[in-house]
């Protein structure tokens, strides 16, 4: 995609990276993965459909798949590889769900390439729990971004976490590099209906699809007392704006815990250390969202 900035990013500040989204869960993750494509610093090695349970969808990880594509061809990407990853969580600790989603993590964080690999997960974590435990020496070589989980200290039931605990405790144990955004941080990225009005819908069709999408789902969702009615959490986006700016002051370095089957968090060790966000600057995360949307397609 050629985009269209009087700026360039110098080739050593550049990142590669994998985006695994359950896209059709919600309305929120269309908007990271645009904000993912229109960012410059990034190299996307490909882009992982999820599944997010099968309490709603039976085939909800096709479901995402189909959503990512036209997303993209929304936006004439076509060059960007779309996956399928698995199409349920893991069934105990120690079996993988292995998928062409698991293959490519494995395949790019084994791969001889100086520039550092992160992978964001904007769903459920079982493609990242399949690919270390199909091959343990992927450690070391990737740094994941988890949206997902209950607060701390004690957690809280969380639909990413509760869509697969066991991958969840898989990662939390292994040798991998992990930056956890829990409920409480990202459920900071609000944003009124109205201003994704003003600010996203018109630029260019998929400014537009992204409004539209969530508005309908505003209006779908009529029972229970979310959403609010005039207002959306863009919770995944985080997973974005942390490789722009990782926030050094607003997170802390804890031991990871095990998650029992009521999302609870047990501590019980002190040697692996996880980063977990206690904060996310919503205003950095929104506005450069909207600059690249306007900047890429423009109102005309």
């Amino acid at each position: 995609m050629n985009l269209k900035y009087k700026f360039n990013v110098p080739p050593q500040k550049k990142i590669r990276l994998i985006i695994n989204s359950d896209a059709k869960n919600e309305a929120d993750d269309q908007f990271a993965i645009v904000h993912a494509v229109l960012t410059p610093l990034f190299q996307i090695e490909g882009i992982i459909a999820a599944h997010y349970g099968t309490e709603r969808d039976l085939d909800s990880m096709e479901k995402s798949y189909r959503e990512i594509k036209h997303v993209l061809d929304l936006m004439t990407c076509d060059d960007i590889p779309v996956v399928r990853g698995a199409t349920r969580g893991l069934t105990d600790e120690q079996t993988a769900e292995m998928s062409e989603g698991s293959s490519l993590i494995i395949k790019e964080a084994l791969k001889d390439d100086p520039r550092p690999l992160f992978v964001v997960f904007l769903g459920p974590i079982t493609d990242l729990a399949s690919a270390y435990l199909q091959n343990p020496d992927i450690s070391g070589r990737l740094t994941a971004i988890w949206i997902g989980g209950g607060a701390w200290p004690h957690g809280a039931d969380e639909f990413n976490l509760s869509n697969d605990i066991h991958a969840v405790n898989v990662v939390f144990k292994a040798n991998l590099e992990l930056w956890q955004v829990p409920k409480p941080a990202y459920s900071g990225i609000r944003v009124s209906i109205a201003e994704l009005q003003h600010k996203v819908q018109p630029y260019g069709e998929i400014g537009n699809y992204l409004f539209q999408q969530l508005v309908e789902l505003n209006e779908k969702l009529t029972s229970g007392r979310w959403p609010f009615g005039e207002s959306w959490s863009m919770g995944d986006s985080p997973a974005i704006s942390l490789l722009l700016d990782a926030h050094r002051f607003d997170y802390q370095m804890r031991p990871a815990p095990l998650v029992t089957n009521d999302m609870n968090y047990i501590h019980y060790q002190q040697e692996r250390q996880i980063r977990v966000y206690d904060y996310i600057d919503a205003r950095y995360t929104l506005e450069d969202m909207y600059a690249k949307l306007a900047i890429n397609f423009p109102n005309e």
